[in-house]
């Protein structure tokens, strides 16, 4: 049997969801009417007709958060799945709220008095079940509320599961030991249970509830042989991908006519996203530039005045699926400093720089003029940093993955950067780190990095 408090669990969430609903519906009214913070133009609805209709209010709600999945509750769940559902599930309920009022013919049509509705809602349902998951967190954390697991292989994709379970402790999932049916001397500090035949008696005898399929891509074969065995079980069975070449990239999960699509690598900059970020971008730039006008004119004087040339060198790079454009910096070097090398990386103590230069290298701030670039368009604030189309050809060949950092704008400062590795470092490690970040956006981790760079992205060791 499945062991489920979940049942319970939904009920409660339930519950709390109504309240909060309630309380966001009457909450909505007296902002709307009685704060005296919205100019009211007509005689607005006693509120007697608020709580009259609070009743049909709480009915569509459970109506319209059960329509919408918000009771699919598992150990797994993503809080991506949480945001969509709870925002699915209020925007049905204040349709059907306006529906039904306009069915009955009720006075309640204020506008400005949904839409409060609709916003208090939303954030009321929200906040309360990440305070809820929270709280559920840490009891299980504490040993509460648990329910035990095997992991069936041994190699590297298990042994990470393990981990993984341990380092998740917050879940509540408790793994008793490994199921393999070709133990080796390697496995010597393993709890193995038994063989996949011996599964179903283990599921009874200690009454486990996930069964994580941890096999190598060899061995995916007997996946299926798995499965068969545990269909004689009530349980939940889990595949963990073993993609260890797609290190960094995030595995998402879809349908297509009935068949299950894994996504192997997808890209988070897109849909609202992207004019989130675009949005932050031209708005942190602009004042970024207003804030460093006088510093950056002092800096163009400077080069001016210590060499001869241009205040700005333009460089191509690749940027966004892999199109050139000329990147801005003050230039730091001679006028021929590629006259006889070509196209090379810079190095420490380069004797092709200027003096003003290699300060300017050494505080990243030949980089500034790099914020017109973004206002362009050209790039971004925050991303995988650009590199030069005869190096981008160079190393796409020799790296896994490299590529990959140009399904995204190219950015001033990045995850790769503000954690050391820039300059003539690991490419593998900055390549790695770059997916990471791809992977994992969100405006607070570009806020988080910028945060970073202005404390230790700016002056580094590296920085040459």
């Amino acid at each position: 049997m499945i062991k489920r408090s979940i049942h319970l669990l939904a009920v409660c969430f339930l519950i709390a969801d109504l309240v909060l609903t309630a309380v966001a519906w009457v909450g909505a009214y007296y902002l709307r009417v009685d704060s005296g913070w919205l100019p009211v133009q007509k005689v607005p609805p006693h509120v007697s007709v608020c709580w009259r209709d609070l009743p049909l209010v709480i009915l569509l709600a459970a109506l319209a958060y059960h329509l919408t999945g918000q009771y699919t509750i598992h150990r797994l769940r993503r809080i991506r799945e949480e945001v969509v559902g709870v925002v699915k599930g209020t925007a049905l309920l204040v349709l059907l709220v306006m529906g039904a009022l306009f069915f009955l013919q009720e006075h309640y049509d204020s506008r400005a008095t949904m839409l409060l509705f609709a916003l208090l809602a939303t954030s009321a349902v929200f906040i309360g079940r990440r305070l809820s998951w929270a709280a559920i967190r840490h009891l299980r954390s504490c040993g509460y509320n648990q329910t035990s697991a095997v992991i069936v292989g041994t190699g590297r994709v298990a042994r990470k599961t393990a981990f993984a379970l341990r380092h998740t402790a917050w879940l509540g999932i408790r793994n008793l030991g490994f199921v393999e049916d070709q133990p080796s001397r390697w496995t010597g500090d393993l709890n193995i249970l038994g063989t996949t035949a011996d599964l179903p008696r283990l599921i009874q005898k200690y009454g486990i509830g996930y069964v994580f399929i941890s096999l190598p891509m060899s061995r995916y074969h007997d996946a299926r042989r798995v499965f068969d065995t545990l269909s004689r079980t009530l349980v939940e069975v889990r595949l963990i991908a073993d993609v260890p070449n797609l290190a960094g990239l995030s595995l998402t999960t879809s349908n297509l006519d009935g068949l299950p699509v894994l996504g192997l690598r997808e890209t988070p900059h897109f849909g609202l996203n992207l004019v989130v970020k675009r949005g932050m971008d031209v708005a942190l730039a602009l004042a970024a530039l207003l804030v460093l006008a006088l510093p950056m004119a002092l800096i163009a004087a400077l080069v001016k005045l210590t060499s001869r040339g241009p205040v700005f060198y333009r460089q191509e790079r690749c940027g966004l699926n892999g199109q050139t454009f000329q990147m801005l910096k003050f230039r730091s070097m001679r006028l021929d400093a590629e006259q006889q090398t070509g196209a090379v990386w810079a190095r420490k103590d380069d004797p092709r720089r200027t003096a003003l230069g290699a300060f300017l290298r050494r505080t990243s701030l030949d980089e500034l003029p790099q914020l017109i670039n973004v206002l362009k368009g050209d790039m971004s604030l925050v991303g995988p940093r650009p590199e030069r189309p005869v190096f981008t050809r160079q190393f796409s060949k020799t790296i896994p993955n490299y590529v990959a950092r140009h399904c995204v704008k190219v950015g001033i400062t990045g995850w790769a950067q503000v954690h050391g590795w820039r300059g003539n470092t690991s490419l593998r490690k900055r390549v790695q780190y770059d997916l990471y970040y791809i992977t994992h956006w969100t405006p607070w981790l570009d806020l988080r990095i910028l945060w970073m760079t202005l404390f230790h992205g700016l002056f580094h060791r590296n920085a040459y």
